[in-house]
């Protein structure tokens, strides 16, 4: 990285980073310095999203929520600052360059030293930062298992259900029920050796055996056995603070990538009689990480079915397999359910609903139904297909009770949509910070028409008009009925440039 970018880096570091509690006895390291050259792509690997959230970002907040207070380094690398800006500025939450990507072990090793290594207490975590489908409860079962294991060090292993020759995983090494000499392992049986990298197990030779050695036995594998281990390295582990000070800048990079790897730990660990652990997570799908576009897609797929299941019994969806309804609006449907008031949610094929959306009672969204941002829907409204409805993060989108959006309507914004509306097809309506929409209740606009910032009265008819930053007042004609606004239009401009 060159002097300029390198000097950006840090400033954008200093600027998001904030303050680390060295009172909190829970430290998750999240390693988010690699980048998509595997995945075909320019952006970062950690920014790619899985269910519209980016993957650093999914590690982060199952860290957030499934431990206890939690301190946290983000170790960033390849398009640092994109990756720092997705994460945020956050309580407790440093960031560190790793500038070169030199393992896993030195972008941990990077991480400590942003910190104060004596300050530091208990626990240290660390999970790579594209593991996009792990989840509170695995963090909090993985937390609660080391506790109760009272062990020094925890890996999170998971089971490889494909062709051997495909796992591209490190494999868990465990002492066999016999040494090289034919006498029992006794006790140690089943104890984790070592995690060794696929790259270094293909390494190997086909006919000599590999000799490890556990509590003074020697142990014999074959490349074919070690190949055909189906038990892998997730990348999630767990140390008691001081043997993780006391041995990770003793890792050394003999190996075939000649780089630093934190799954030595396990070997200098068990050296010096420290134990190890393992477990696995309940669920296999959460510890899947991915290195291409199809596994990042299946990814994609299980954490859909995952939404789906979580209200397909409360909501009704039309096709399972097309839809996006953001977590925090599925947990917003969720605590509505519970109130018990029946909801007569209905969302059709590709409706996308976003962050920030507050649902209602009785609300039809039909097929590819765009609505994303702080857009509050009232009581018994109906949507039509094609329709988008939008804002930015500062502003609010309101629509009133008993209102209906029909197809193919554009409306984004500052805007407010009153009581008992009706917005017909071919209507675009925008309302700014500076310039508000506001459309009044009992309100018909219909036709080509657009509307800018303008505020419109109620029981008002608006049809085939432009209005830009225009107030429509209600007039009553002498029999008694409103008087319509139609065909209006703003005097042109431009006249001169024409033929």
């Amino acid at each position: 990285m060159s002097p300029e970018k390198n000097e950006n880096v840090n400033e954008i570091i200093k600027e998001y980073s904030s303050g680390f509690d060295y009172n909190i006895e829970e430290t998750a390291i999240i390693l988010a310095a690699g980048h998509g050259k595997r995945i075909k792509s320019h952006k970062s690997k950690m920014l790619h999203s899985i269910w519209g959230v980016p993957t650093v970002e999914r590690v982060y907040t199952a860290c957030r929520n499934g431990l206890q207070k939690v301190n946290a380094v983000v170790v960033v690398g390849i398009k640092a600052p994109d990756v720092i800006k997705a994460v945020g500025k956050r309580e407790n939450t440093l960031f560190a360059n790793q500038s070169e990507q030199l393992g896993t072990g030195h972008a941990v090793q990077v991480a400590i030293e942003e910190i104060d290594r004596d300050k530091l207490k208990g626990v240290v975590y660390v999970l790579p930062g594209d593991m996009g489908l792990i989840d509170e409860e695995t963090m909090q079962l993985f937390r609660d298992e080391f506790i109760k294991s009272e062990s020094d060090m925890m890996v999170l292993t998971g089971l490889y259900e494909g062709d051997p020759v495909e796992n591209s995983y490190g494999r868990i090494i465990r002492v066999k029920e016999e040494d090289l000499n034919g006498d029992s392992s006794g006790s140690d049986n089943g104890k984790v050796i070592k995690i060794m990298e696929n790259k270094d197990i293909h390494a190997l030779s086909d006919t000599e055996h590999h000799i490890l050695e556990f509590n003074r036995k020697k142990y014999s594998y074959t490349k074919k056995e070690l190949i055909a281990n189906n038990e892998f390295n997730s990348g999630v582990y767990a140390f008691k603070k001081e043997h993780l000070m006391e041995l990770l800048f003793a890792i050394d990079s003999n190996n075939a990538q000649k780089e630093i790897y934190i799954t030595d730990l396990i070997d200098l660990f068990n050296k010096k009689g420290y134990t190890v652990g393992a477990v696995s997570p309940r669920q296999q799908h959460v510890i899947m990480g991915f290195n291409n576009k199809s596994v990042l897609k299946e990814m994609e797929a299980i954490a859909r079915k995952l939404a789906y299941d979580k209200i397909k019994d409360l909501v009704l969806i039309d096709d399972p397999d097309d839809f996006y309804i953001a977590e925090e609006v599925i947990d917003q449907i969720v605590e509505m359910d519970r109130i018990g008031t029946p909801l007569d949610i209905s969302i059709g094929k590709g409706v996308h609903i976003g962050r920030g959306v507050e649902l209602n009672y009785n609300l039809n969204l039909h097929k590819n139904v765009f609505v994303n941002g702080n857009v509050k829907f009232g009581k018994n409204v109906t949507v039509w297909e094609g329709v988008h409805l939008s804002c930015f993060g500062n502003q609010t989108f309101t629509i009133g009770n008993n209102v209906e959006i029909l197809w193919g309507d554009i409306i984004k914004g500052n805007i407010v949509i009153g009581d008992g509306s009706r917005i017909e097809s071919s209507v675009n309506m925008t309302g700014s910070d500076d310039f508000p929409l506001r459309i009044g209740s009992n309100v018909t606009i219909k036709g080509t028409s657009y509307l800018f910032g303008t505020t419109v009265e109620d029981d008002l008819f608006i049809e085939h008009s432009v209005l830009i930053k225009r107030k429509v007042n209600k007039i009553l004609k002498s029999d008694g009925t409103v008087q319509p606004v139609k065909f209006v239009l703003p005097m042109p401009e431009g006249l001169e440039t024409l033929e």
